[in-house]
């Protein structure tokens, strides 16, 4: 497409992940990572850059996606599912939350959160399997079952990677997530969080890119603000699963173009070779916006 410098429409490369999930409760499994999108490199679920983006002068949407809230221990909250991460949306490209972990559930299987990507299963005592969450095509990956014993959760799946299995005595590990240099520096975002121990051992680690580890006992960990990563799965019975990652949103324009925000949007800008590379942190509404003049 043509420009006219100065005019529009603009080249703009983009970053958009949303709310990483959060853990199961009590051999729970790790929080799927919020989705994943880019044009600039690779998306997640093992999709390729997206189409390129022009963007004439307007205002346009941006929200950055919360992390989910793990699911609360106790005796009520058997077989609960971690809570989703919230979307994340720039313009016309919404990255789903990422899929909550389910907890141990005794008699009957308790299906984990489909999200950006999926959340990893909670140990079950029925036999069967599988109990974990999908992911989203383009987004993320499956995350990981849990064991067929009231021992161990599956690992969230991760934008790079699905979460691995619990085989006892370990839990899953959560899915790594993918890298990025569009702020000039590679950072990796968007890995699942780990799922849950049993009897003070065995927890599974958080994928790379901000997944929070799972727990061998307590409350599992969070995942990493601004990454999208999957909160970790609790360990025993009483303990809470990890609250996921707050995304984020990135993109650039050129220099000759200015964004000017809404006032609930926290944001940090930098120059980077012949464009501008705004990095989105927070949105306090559902309502924020962008002004591109």
């Amino acid at each position: 497409m043509s420009t006219t410098f100065g005019e529009g429409p603009f080249p703009v490369s983009y970053l958009v992940i949303a709310g990483g999930a959060g853990g199961g409760t009590q051999h729970g499994g790790g929080g799927g990572a919020g989705g994943y999108r880019t044009n600039a490199g690779t998306s997640g679920g093992g999709a390729g850059a997206e189409d390129d983006l022009f963007l004439s002068k307007g205002v346009y949407s941006i929200i950055v996606g919360a992390g989910g809230a793990g699911s609360v221990g106790g005796a009520s909250q058997t077989g609960a599912v971690g809570s989703p991460g919230s979307n994340s949306v720039f313009s016309e490209i919404t990255s789903t939350g990422g899929g909550g972990g389910s907890s141990y559930r005794s008699g009957t299987v308790q299906l984990a959160g489909s999200g950006g990507s999926g959340g990893g299963g909670g140990a079950t005592t029925t036999g069967s399997l599988p109990n974990k969450g999908s992911g989203t095509a383009g987004q993320g990956f499956a995350g990981g079952n849990g064991t067929t014993a009231a021992d161990f959760g599956g690992g969230g799946g991760g934008a790079g990677v699905v979460g691995a299995d619990a085989v006892s005595p370990n839990a899953g590990g959560g899915g790594s997530g993918v890298a990025s240099s569009i702020t000039g520096t590679s950072v990796n975002r968007a890995g699942g969080g780990g799922g849950g121990g049993s009897a003070g051992a065995g927890a599974g680690a958080g994928g790379t890119g901000g997944g929070g580890n799972g727990s061998p006992s307590t409350t599992g960990f969070a995942g990493t603000v601004n990454t999208g990563g999957g909160g970790g799965g609790a360990g025993l019975a009483g303990a809470s699963g990890g609250t996921g990652g707050s995304g984020v949103v990135i993109f650039t324009l050129p220099l000759q173009a200015v964004a000017t925000f809404s006032g609930g949007v926290t944001q940090t800008n930098a120059v980077v070779g012949a464009d501008r590379v705004y990095t989105v942190t927070a949105s306090s509404t559902d309502s924020e916006t962008v002004t591109i003049s």
